[in-house]
């Protein structure tokens, strides 16, 4: 009788944490409206952010063709936010 009291006890403990974690989580949940506008907010919907990423992937890019085509040591660039050019030396 005992082990059937306390199987009850912890069915009942464990409910009410299920019932209050459910509960919890539906208080936090934004809505649908809320959900668009935190989709609108992204850093990604910005024009400028897209621009400046657009532009570092260019220099990322053209520092591995260098870097493809040359011996040099193309790691060790003082400025990365130059662009490079095929004849001069970096560093």
């Amino acid at each position: 009788m005992n082990a059937v009291r306390k199987a009850l006890v912890v069915v009942a403990v464990l409910g009410a944490g299920a019932g209050v974690g459910s509960t919890l989580f539906a208080l936090v949940t934004p809505g649908e409206l809320q959900k668009q506008a935190m989709l609108q907010e992204f850093p990604e919907r910005d024009p400028r952010r897209r621009e400046e990423a657009a532009r570092t992937k260019e220099l990322v890019m053209a520092t591995l063709k260098k870097a493809a085509a040359t011996e040099e040591n193309v790691a060790w660039r003082k400025n990365w936010t130059e662009a490079v050019s095929d004849g001069s030396r970096s560093a």
